[in-house]
């Protein structure tokens, strides 16, 4: 597949669920991808990214925005603490937020610093022990947590466990955005974006499809993959 076969099929997805167009953002997960395939996609105009860990982002991105200043980088990787300033630094917005020790990094730095990436509210949908992110009967009182710390959550985000139907997870992660006054929803991935966008997606999350298989994962299977 390419670029131009994901976004047609995006675009299809959209119309079939009797979406605006537009409505849903592309990110192209160039997680351990060359350097030579991340800037021919963005030499086709493409401007929305994800990487997974802060330190890969921070060898990569620095030097391609400096040619391309209105490219976007969302992490989707999960994230220490300890690294949180650099992700400040990094990344336009953050798919991650996963815990109140990490919220209260965020709040401290955004005070500190002046101003913070956009965030959203990882959700354990499956309730995965080996899994990050919050648990479904957690959200609510997360995400008020959230708001009074100042944070700017602008959604939640999920990743279903391989091993059942995307959908039921899909539509449980709908129900928890709405119930808390949530406009985006960052979920899908190579195998499922057109799934994800019928239940509502705002954010999906792409890789293999636009880039071909990473180097380091040429022989992992699809299922595997955590964020594309």
């Amino acid at each position: 597949m390419s670029l131009s076969q994901v976004s047609s099929q995006i675009s299809k997805a959209i119309d079939a669920s009797d979406r605006l167009a537009g409505s849903v953002e592309l990110i192209a997960v160039s997680k351990v991808q060359p350097n030579e395939r991340v800037l021919d996609v963005l030499k086709q105009g493409h401007r929305i990214f994800g990487e997974n860990r802060v330190q890969e982002a921070e060898g990569k991105w620095p030097a391609f925005k400096t040619e391309f200043p209105d490219a976007k980088v969302h992490l989707l990787g999960p994230l220490q603490s300890n690294k949180a300033r650099l992700a400040f630094e990094v990344f336009d917005c953050v798919h991650t937020l996963d815990r109140p020790k990490l919220a209260n990094s965020f709040a401290r730095l955004a005070q500190e610093l002046g101003h913070c990436p956009s965030m959203f509210i990882q959700v354990n949908t499956g309730n995965e022990a080996q899994k990050a992110g919050i648990a479904p009967d957690g959200v609510d009182d997360f995400v008020a947590q959230c708001r009074l710390l100042d944070l700017p959550v602008v959604g939640l985000m999920c990743i279903p466990p391989v091993t059942e139907e995307a959908s039921l997870h899909f539509a449980l992660l709908a129900k928890l955005a709405k119930r808390n006054d949530l406009a985006q929803l960052s979920m899908g991935m190579s195998g499922d974006f057109a799934k994800a966008i019928s239940f509502g997606a705002t954010h999906v999350r792409v890789g293999s499809a636009i880039f071909g298989e990473r180097i380091s994962d040429a022989s992992k299977t699809h299922s595997s993959e955590q964020s594309a």
